[in-house]
């Protein structure tokens, strides 16, 4: 076994399409731009002709994003091939992906076609994405669940055509790994010209195998995966880039010679970065990323890692950018330290954000006796992440208590205005969203609303995340403060900028 591992991210494609994760044109373009920083080989861009705002999203990232191929997903469908290839342009390196069903119950139930006319769809569909690129893959959706002998046939048909990667898709998570990495053998054994194309794989979490799947097919012959940063996905997400990578590495005694060009020591910051703008909180115990992974409370643990690391630790934290030891700053630390500090830690900002980012650090250094790294991640996070601000929070009081109804008071401004209005509400963080909403006019109701420390100690910077209904639309928001009742409407804000702004850019295109 040998071989470099093509690392293909669909975060910003199958990774936005998980309910909630709703990314702006800036927001994905700064996740674009650092997969590459990651080392990602392909960046799957999203699915141009699903909406304007895809569109713009895929020929932004295409013409601004060098050093990794941008792909654009289409159906079989002329119209949806010449909307990928006019997205893709500017790209310097470009890739089409085209895909169409293959197993018996989509042929039967959604596409309504019989075995020749899907064999004629996508030898057809290759063909014409040809006339744009020559790097053209092609996904027989629902894979896993196709009759072999028709999915070798489809696999011969499309290669024929012009297809140099053909992505084998579990599309529902069906799969076991042995009888998954049996099918990627068997296409290796079956299909006579599949020497001219790489065999890719698309595993999705359902039974919480993908990972394990993806694995399986590395070792029966694909050479490319398809994945996302977390995991984030459709239903229960995508095989997780993070714990593929991590596994070859930790395992190279089960997969000898084989190589990816992922820099490990951008995960956790990239992973960072994806679970802020979407607003998907990472677990605890997400496996190389999650806050406990590197943690320690069993006596018999911390003995064990006081003397020997490997005792109970396989992965270095420091190795996936986690750092092992907290570095502190305070309020007498200059702004010479913390650049140098945010260099050390992967960041690179204009003056203007380096700016912004040392006046928050001082706002917070006065508040906090310690600033710890993950503080400072949380500051630089939120200075760069670039939404535009239509509403800000000028100020907020509140009153409460056992025997006094909550009420609040919030100053907002927008385009240099002050606003202010006061409400009551079942709490302080009620009360003062039913404030914000009689300022901005904009109905929402609260889904979802989780609050975590990012650092220990009373003084701890606190993390709120929320996701608000606005018209039937499900938007995330987050923000951070020592604060949580000002964390709390600021994250509020976040998700109420991000609604406008997405309305704003519909509008646009509109006109």
């Amino acid at each position: 076994m040998a071989g470099k591992i093509v690392i293909f991210d669909t975060t910003l494609r199958d990774g936005e399409q998980a309910p909630g994760a709703s990314l702006s044109e800036q927001e994905k373009l700064e996740i674009a731009g650092q997969l590459v920083r990651l080392g990602v080989d392909v960046i799957e861009a999203g699915f141009p002709i699903s909406s304007p705002g895809d569109f713009n999203s895929v020929q932004r990232i295409a013409r601004k994003v060098k050093g990794a191929t941008i792909c654009g997903l289409a159906r079989s469908l002329t119209k949806d091939i010449d909307a990928a290839a006019a997205a893709l342009k500017p790209a310097a390196r470009q890739r089409i992906h085209v895909f169409l069903a293959t197993s018996k119950v989509h042929m039967q139930f959604k596409l309504k076609k019989a075995e020749s006319e899907i064999l004629k769809i996508a030898r057809e569909a290759v063909v014409y994405a040809r006339n744009f690129t020559d790097d053209i893959q092609f996904s027989p959706e629902d894979a896993s669940r196709t009759e072999p002998e028709f999915l070798f046939r489809v696999l011969e048909t499309v290669i024929r055509a012009g297809a140099t990667t053909v992505n084998i898709p579990d599309t529902v998570g069906y799969a076991q790994p042995d009888e998954f990495g049996a099918l990627i053998k068997a296409i290796t054994e079956n299909v006579p010209n599949i020497n001219k194309a790489v065999i890719a794989v698309h595993c999705h979490n359902d039974l919480g195998l993908a990972v394990a799947n993806s694995l399986a097919a590395i070792k029966n012959g694909a050479r490319q995966v398809e994945c996302t940063i977390n995991g984030i996905g459709e239903r229960a997400g995508n095989a997780a880039m993070e714990e593929i990578v991590l596994s070859l590495l930790t395992r190279k005694d089960s997969f000898p010679r084989i190589t990816t060009g992922i820099k490990t020591k951008e995960i956790y910051k990239t992973s960072r970065l994806v679970s802020k703008l979407t607003g998907f909180v990472v677990a605890p115990n997400k496996s190389v990323v999650g806050a406990n992974a590197f943690r320690h409370e069993s006596g018999i643990h911390q003995d064990g890692v006081l003397k020997k690391r490997q005792t109970y630790e396989i992965i270095r934290p420091e190795d996936v950018g986690v750092q092992a030891e907290g570095m502190v700053l305070g309020k007498h630390s200059g702004r010479h330290a913390l650049t140098e500090r945010l260099k050390r830690l992967g960041f690179q900002l204009s003056s203007a954000q380096m700016d912004k980012a040392f006046k928050r650090f001082k706002e917070l250094a006065d508040k906090k006796k310690e600033v710890f790294e993950e503080d400072l991640m949380a500051i630089v996070e939120e200075q760069i992440k670039g939404l535009p601000q239509i509403w800000s929070l000028d100020g907020f009081e509140f009153c409460g208590g056992s025997s006094v109804v909550p009420s609040a008071t919030v100053s907002l401004k927008k385009k240099n205005r002050a606003y202010r209005a006061t409400s009551f509400g079942d709490g302080p963080v009620d009360a003062c969203y039913k404030a914000i909403e009689k300022v901005t006019k904009l109905k929402a109701s609260l889904s979802d609303y989780t609050i975590q420390a990012i650092t220990s100690g009373k003084d701890a910077l606190g993390e709120v995340g929320l996701k608000l209904m606005i018209k039937k639309q499900e938007i995330s928001g987050r923000a951070a403060s020592t604060d949580i009742i000002e964390a709390s409407v600021k994250a509020y804000l976040n998700a109420v900028n991000r609604y406008l702004l997405q309305t704003e850019n519909r509008k646009q295109v509109s006109l």
